[in-house]
Parts: structure tokens; sequence; C-alpha cells
């Protein structure tokens, strides 16, 4: 939690203070509504659009980049903005003055991702009237996002439902585990979080892969993801390929699937041969550490072990592309 007044906070956890919170998080504002504060969400950033009623939310944020470009152009334009020093969000400090929020939460584990927990108290120190308590989360593993749904909890006072809540998401992994314990081919799985240039995702994603009974060869569990070369697909030839780039849906990935599929040596490809290669709504789902990362476990499992899992979440979190 950031620089705030000490005793606002504690008169909120007295119960004498309803909250009122700005989310500047898509995984944030998921966090706040499982816990059922969603009346008490005031404002948001660009990217919040789930549970759908918070699209209704005065919008606190804005791109510097034009998140419509191409692959290539996104990825160039935030590269060079980065390499300046400077801010890929801009923040409505006007906003956040006449909304007032008692939290502001964000995130510093991405300065690409979202709006930076630095940002934010730039912005914050700039506030008149204001000193919102800035919630801070740092979600480079599944075990961080757990964390972080209870530390959401403590802090807005919800302590009990932020446990239940956790209770319900670990019994769902659980089931997947009891039903994938005794496989005797876990299949190499490589998953593509950016299209041009080639990135492969890391943070939680290769620990996904595994909890669903999965082999990820070449993704690190809690570093972030990072730029890779193609002969490192082709030496491992996986036996499924994930489609995910960040901030993208299905139909977003399936307008530049040809920088996938022009390169040469992908017919040859073994998931590719096989028909094992899928586009998954990586914008919802995988690059979203909230509570549907638990969805991105279960969408994983039906894509690896189709013969196991009833296929609940096809067309909506994934298709099958070949």
């Amino acid at each position: 939690m950031g620089a705030a007044p000490i005793l606002q906070v504690e008169i909120f956890l007295s119960g004498l203070m309803e909250p009122s919170i700005v989310s500047l998080l898509p995984s944030c504002t998921e966090i706040v509504c499982a816990l059922g504060l969603e009346k008490h969400l005031v404002g948001r950033s660009h990217e919040c659009d789930y549970p759908p009623d918070i699209r209704e939310l005065p919008i606190c944020t804005a791109p510097k980049f034009d998140s419509n470009g191409t692959s290539q152009q996104i990825d160039e334009n935030v590269s060079e903005l980065v390499k300046q020093g400077l801010s890929v969000y801009l923040v409505d400090i006007d906003l956040l003055q006449k909304l007032n929020p008692q939290f502001i939460l964000t995130q510093s584990q991405c300065e690409v991702c979202a709006v930076s927990y630095k940002e934010v108290e730039i912005a914050v120190a700039k506030l008149i009237d204001a000193e919102p308590a800035i919630i801070d989360l740092r979600p480079n593993r599944l075990l961080d996002i757990f964390n972080d749904i209870i530390r959401v909890s403590e802090v807005l006072g919800v302590y009990q439902k932020g446990k239940d809540r956790l209770e319900q998401y670990l019994n769902r992994l659980d089931r997947i585990k009891e039903k994938i314990c005794d496989l005797d081919h876990k299949p190499i799985v490589v998953a593509i979080e950016w299209l041009e240039t080639l990135m492969l995702a890391g943070n939680c994603v290769p620990e996904i892969v595994e909890m669903a009974g999965g082999v990820n060869p070449i993704g690190k569990a809690g570093k972030h993801s990072h730029y890779h070369q193609w002969h490192e697909i082709f030496d491992v030839d996986p036996d499924v390929i994930t489609i995910m780039p960040c901030g993208f849906g299905i139909q977003r990935t399936l307008l530049e699937m040809e920088l996938l599929t022009k390169t040469p040596g992908w017919g040859d490809l073994k998931a590719v041969r096989e028909k094992r290669v899928y586009i998954t709504d990586g914008n919802h789902y995988f690059n979203r550490p909230g509570p549907r990362i638990i969805d991105s476990v279960e969408i994983m499992a039906e894509i690896l072990h189709p013969q196991i899992f009833i296929p609940s979440y096809e067309k909506t979190g994934y298709i099958r592309y070949n």
C-alpha cells in the first residue's frame, strides 16, 4: 500500500467509511468485483472491461501509442517510449481529483502492461484535496496472484471474502490435478505471447502449462516474457502451440496469424502437422493476473488433454487454428 493517511485507512477498516476505489488494471478490477465490492468502484483504466457493468465507469487512463496498430507497430512504438524513459500511459489527474477515491489499485510488475506504481505516485502527488491509498500489486507468479487477492481483501476490509474466494480457486486447481495425476505423456508446449517481434510467454504461463499437465521447455516461471528466435521453437518441436498475444482477443489475433504461418519451417513443426495449434483469448485470460487466471489453467487443460476435459471454453476462451 502506498502513501496515504494511515488514519483514513483505519477509519475505513473500522466500518465507519465506505470505500471509493479507482482501479487502473483489469486484473485489479476483477479482484475488486470478485470480492463483492463492484459498487464501490468509481473509476477504471481504459483496458478494464470485465465484468461488463464496469464499462460505464469513468476512464482514468489512455495509451500514448495506437493500440489499434499491428503487432510490429505496437512493439516499435512501446519500445521507443520505454527506450526514451517515457511513460507508456497517460493518467487523467483532473478526473482523479474529481473522483476523489480513497484507494487506487495499480501494479509495479510491468511498465508496458499498465500504469505503473511510480506513475500513480506522481499523479497522486499532484492532487490537491485527496490523498488516496495506493495498493500496488506485483503478480509475477501464481502464488503472487493468490497473495494479491488476500492482500486486497484485507486492505479493503473483506478478508474473509478473500479467503473464501481463494479456497474456491484452489479447489478448482485441485480438481485439475486429480484428473491429470496418472498421465502417461505430458505434451511439450510453446506459448507465444507476441507475434512480431516474436515473444514467448513468461511470468505465470509456464506454471499454467505445468498445472494443466504440460511441459514448457522455453518459458521461465516468474520471469518477464522475452523476445526469442524461431530456431528455439524448431529445436524443441512442440506437440502443442498456444498463441496468446498480450491485449489481443481471438479475432484480433486471427488478423495477424500470417506473421507465424509464413515463417519458413512453420508447416514442418509437429504441432502444425498434427493440427494442435490453438489461439486463446490472451487479453481476458492468460495475460490478466486476477481471478480468471484459474480459467486459464482450465483452458490450457482442455487444450492439452481433450480426452479428459470437457471443452467448456472452446470458441470463447480458445479455438483450434488448423
